[in-house]
């Protein structure tokens, strides 16, 4: 059994009267790459900020090795590396100059590897940090993040502003981590980044964990997505008792539900223009959970 790295127990989260995440718990083990999804508003940075104490929890604990997390503790924070969605640095250093800062946090030797990451991202230390474009800016939290190898790395939509070739570059950087055993919380909105690059996921609607399952688990559930084109494509939804209209004049496209002999059985009847069975993608395991 993998050591438990971080543990959430009973995370809520209210900002006055609303919501930002209730009763959420999960555990994340070492080196693995948790991906945690769901559409903005969903509660993920809220969980993400109460992780990193940058906001006050209502109810709930969070625990690193075991111990609980608390905003003045400086050895646990040494311990994550945190690249925030949105990217806020000092303007009028250069990037050089931002590195060395962060370097200077860290009693251990961080230079070798900041060095590397620099290199393998194509990163310009002369540049004013005020002069970056979005992707480099984000390049620099990458590096600022990694550079002093973490234990726990906590990543809010962490490839945007990346070109798609910088993408690549990042995902076997995460790669490389997981291989040494760093533990990766990994929160997006992009359904193709996880089936890349995460072992497990957490769904979240609505600041509720709604499922939490490996990737092989999701794709093993068999949702199957039927399209039917038909002139007679109102019959053919009253005969197979649907409660949905047609996407188009005569066309409707659902998950079935239905046993395959008795579909067929029905639509016998009528006059087919397409018929279309096709596996469930992640996007629409992920859609049947928000349905």
């Amino acid at each position: 059994m993998k050591n438990k790295i971080l543990e959430i127990k009973s995370l809520t989260k209210y900002y006055g009267k609303i919501l930002g995440v209730k009763e959420l718990s999960l555990t994340l083990y070492e080196g693995e790459i948790f991906g945690f999804i769901g559409p903005n508003g969903a509660g993920k940075s809220t969980t993400i900020r109460s992780i990193m104490n940058l906001i006050n929890k209502t109810s709930g604990d969070i625990l690193l090795n075991g111990k609980k997390l608390d905003k003045d503790d400086i050895k646990a924070k040494e311990l994550i590396g945190y690249l925030p969605s949105e990217i806020h640095l000092y303007d009028d250093l250069t990037v050089k100059s931002m590195l060395d800062y962060h370097e200077s946090f860290y009693k251990k030797d961080c230079h070798k590897r900041r060095k590397e990451l620099v290199e393998k991202l194509k990163l310009d230390e002369t540049k004013m940090v005020e002069e970056l474009s979005l992707g480099n800016a984000k390049k620099l939290g990458i590096v600022l993040a990694f550079m002093h190898e973490p234990q726990l790395l906590i990543l809010d939509e962490p490839t945007s502003g990346l070109d798609p070739i910088m993408q690549q570059v990042f995902y076997e950087l995460l790669r490389e981590e997981r291989k040494k055993g760093t533990t990766i919380f990994y929160s997006t909105h992009i359904l193709s980044e996880i089936s890349k690059i995460c072992d497990r996921i957490g769904i979240i609607k609505e600041g509720q964990l709604v499922a939490i399952e490996t990737i092989e688990e999701m794709q093993k559930k068999n949702l199957t997505f039927v399209t039917i084109k038909s002139k007679d494509i109102s019959k053919i939804i009253a005969d197979l008792k649907l409660d949905m209209q047609a996407d188009e004049e005569d066309t409707i496209r659902f998950k079935n539900d239905i046993p395959l002999n008795q579909m067929i059985k029905v639509i016998s009847n009528y006059k087919i223009d397409k018929l279309l069975m096709e596996e469930a993608t992640l996007e629409d395991i992920f859609l049947h959970y928000y349905n």
